[in-house]
């Protein structure tokens, strides 16, 4: 039955059947549908569930009162570095400084070229221009989102300085392709990770390697709806070299390495205390959050994989999962137009990552890339839209939201 929001009982938190074996739902954990569109993700219903141990790092920092810079800003950069399998973490405000910084720290300068994908947030290529570089679009693959090496391949030129892989939707481009393309062509690899952490590579040279750490630099946000978010902004970077690092680190500290003394022109980019308090908590249910994710999605596969109008997500064959966004192609607009009013209808949020390919927004045309130069990318905006998945998802609620497109 498709669900209606105001009726039909869910199971709260934790739910029982993303919960680990022996460990049961009771009735007070039972909640009704809010009488609400019910939201893309739930950071309500995730607070609730590890309020003490939030409150509990919170308040350690209010007793302290070190808010810029504290203790907790250099333990959780060391524990995020260790679950990645990373040297060096340096943490910043948000995930386009991230790239912005990835672009200083490699001594990108104007007029050069970034390659980034058509259909992506625009992060990177904004990042790109305000420093007085060039994106270079490319095409991404019609399954996975991701940018196709061979479009990519196309559009590097003598002015190409890097490459940025932006892992979309929670799973990872074909990075053993695209480090091979830039090894070759002897530009900078960047990953962009921001929708994929804790995701890693499951064949090939790199298997076993988390996201993030393959390119030269990997770049992630903590904005609160990521995977991996924290209670306002908040980014980092990744590195194994550790002269880049201590550059990193002086580009985020107005370009200062001893104090008051400014080798470089740099920007002021820092994690804030309370906000690396509560990654550290967050952090520690990653694997835990992403496994519930992907269990939702496998119930959403379940339920619309034999509905010929909708093609449920690509796994593709050399990256996990973990669905950062759970996103349909249907076979036209006019079909994923209607699916979404239909959902509206009975209180589902859903979303549209992205409705228009970044080389048709006017901030970014240029008459020499027209409409139908990205044919992959165009189709996409017009044909996808991303269903509510969370840490909080439930399978009763999976398959409602399901039943609301059969």
């Amino acid at each position: 039955m498709c669900l209606k929001s105001g009726n039909k009982k869910m199971e709260s938190r934790p739910p029982a059947f993303f919960m680990k074996s022996g460990m049961t739902t009771t009735a007070s954990e039972k909640m009704q549908i809010p009488p609400v569109l019910h939201q893309m993700v739930d950071l309500k219903g995730q607070y609730a569930r590890y309020k003490s141990e939030f409150d509990l790092a919170i308040q350690e920092v209010l007793d302290e009162g070190n808010f810029i810079n504290g203790k907790q800003v250099g333990q959780f950069s060391q524990q995020l570095a260790a679950y990645l399998g990373s040297r060096f973490v340096v943490p910043c405000a948000n995930g386009t400084d991230a790239l912005q910084l990835a672009y200083m720290a490699l001594k990108l300068q104007p007029g050069d070229e970034v390659i980034v994908p058509a259909f992506n947030y625009v992060a990177a290529a904004e990042a790109a221009v305000l420093l007085g570089l060039k994106p270079v679009f490319a095409d991404v693959e019609p399954g996975t989102f991701n940018l196709d090496p061979e479009s990519a391949k196309t559009a590097i030129g003598p002015k190409t300085k890097a490459l940025v892989a932006v892992h979309l939707f929670g799973q990872g481009c074909n990075v053993e392709a695209l480090d091979e393309l830039c090894r070759q062509t002897g530009i900078h690899l960047i990953e962009d990770n921001a929708q994929a952490i804790g995701a890693e590579i499951t064949s090939g040279k790199f298997a076993g390697k988390k996201l993030g750490t393959i390119g030269i630099i990997g770049t992630t946000s903590f904005f609160p709806s990521k995977n991996l978010g924290c209670m306002g902004d908040g980014g980092a970077l990744f590195c194994q070299d550790e002269e880049l690092a201590s550059r990193i680190r002086m580009m985020a500290n107005h370009g200062q390495k001893v104090r008051y003394q400014y080798d470089e022109i740099g920007i002021n980019s820092r994690l804030d205390t309370l906000q690396a308090a509560v990654l550290s908590v967050k952090l520690k249910y990653l694997d835990e959050f992403n496994s519930v994710r992907q269990q939702a999605a496998a119930v959403y596969n379940r339920e619309l994989q034999h509905n010929p109008a909708i093609l449920v997500p690509v796994q593709a064959s050399w990256s996990s999962h973990v669905f950062h966004q759970y996103t349909l192609t249907f076979q036209d607009q006019a079909a994923r137009d209607e699916a979404r009013q239909k959902l509206t209808d009975a209180g589902v949020q859903s979303m549209i990552y992205y409705p228009r390919p970044l080389h048709l927004h006017p901030a970014y045309f240029s008459p020499a890339v027209p409409e139908g130069s990205f044919p992959v990318s165009e189709a996409l905006s017009s044909r996808v839209l991303s269903l509510p998945v969370h840490s909080e998802m439930t399978e009763n609620l999976a398959v409602q939201i399901a039943a609301c497109l059969k």
